[in-house]
């Protein structure tokens, strides 16, 4: 054995015993040295999003006990507490088949069916004109218009429409400036599903736009390039290739919209409500304000929202489940 071997080997040994140390002391303790330690290294980033956190916590799941609610008879004046248990009596609207909640049952799914197949695309469709602007300077003056209404609140949203629809609006003025018969859109409950629907895409597509144009930007130029070489026009590169780079952040999106299908906008409709009535304006936030909250019914406007949030959860999965089938990552992965 040489000089060299005996020399060579303790080193080697120094060298595991060191590594071996060095791995205790960052995971002894079950890990917790080395996870005190990452806490204290990003201890800056944890305190910037300690806030957010905060509010999330005591805004959001904090008032997740107050569900308990949908199970008691709850009075205001006695408190969750004290106020007696009625099990699943408060589900009754529910299941009983009360007119009221079949109702604005109806008109949500009505209103949720229009959204899924008016406003969601729309999104989409403004995105891919917008990526087919060739001037970016353009481009960007365009987006910035579009994104606009969507810092409006719906109480500004609602008195522009009035203010141009309205039976003394703009449009109607100009009618009758020409000698033309005016026409009835704000207030009248044949028109007033499809003005939601409207409002809900000049508000919200520009600013929706800005994850499809995200997810444009990650194309790879080079497959246009092949598939124009290939004889495809402008039609067949989106169907082919376009439609296909974000159809990740489509399925995506679509799953946590279905996560809130049920949720139609209730301030943008209570704003309006009163001009065509609860018939055709009742939807399942309105009813919980208006027969839970205003009425006093508690305990029924709880449950209807517990209801409510797992037909949500349920559809996520659902639909998430479906994008794992067909290949797609969808909001988590398996």
């Amino acid at each position: 054995m040489s000089d060299t071997d005996t020399m060579e080997r303790p080193a080697a040994g120094r060298s595991k015993v060191a590594d071996a140390t060095r791995a205790g002391t960052t995971s002894g303790n079950n890990g917790a040295p080395g996870w005190w330690r990452r806490l204290f290294n990003h201890k800056m980033l944890l305190l910037f999003v300690l806030p957010g956190t905060l509010v999330v916590l005591c805004f959001h799941y904090l008032p997740l006990l107050g569900n308990v609610i949908a199970f008691k008879d709850y009075q205001p004046f006695l408190g969750i507490l004290e106020s007696d248990w009625v099990g699943f009596e408060n589900f009754e609207v529910i299941y009983s088949g009360d007119q009221r909640f079949l109702n604005a049952l109806t008109n949500t799914l009505i209103l949720t069916t229009m959204q899924a197949v008016m406003v969601f695309p729309a999104p989409i469709a403004l995105a891919l004109m917008l990526n087919s602007l060739f001037h970016e300077r353009v481009k960007h003056i365009v987006q910035s218009v579009l994104y606009l209404p969507h810092f409006l609140s719906w109480v500004i949203v609602v008195a522009l429409f009035q203010q141009m629809l309205g039976g003394a609006g703009l449009l109607n003025n100009f009618l009758r400036a020409n000698d033309f018969a005016t026409v009835s859109i704000i207030g009248n409950s044949d028109t007033f599903r499809a003005l939601l629907v409207s409002q809900v895409i000049w508000k919200d597509t520009g600013w929706a736009t800005i994850l499809f144009l995200a997810a444009l930007s990650t194309i790879n130029s080079e497959l246009y390039e092949a598939a124009s070489v290939d004889g495809a026009g402008r039609w067949r590169q989106t169907w082919h290739v376009t439609l296909p780079g974000i159809r990740g952040v489509i399925i995506l999106l679509f799953i946590l919209r279905l996560g809130d299908s049920l949720s139609v906008g209730f301030e943008q409709i209570i704003l309006q409500q009163a001009a065509v009535g609860r018939q055709v304006s009742e939807v399942l936030d309105t009813y919980v304000y208006n027969y839970g909250i205003i009425d006093g019914n508690w305990g029924i406007a709880a449950a209807i929202g517990l209801a409510k949030g797992v037909v949500g959860v349920v559809l996520v999965l659902g639909a998430n489940k479906v994008a794992h089938i067909f290949g797609e990552a969808g909001v988590y992965q398996k």
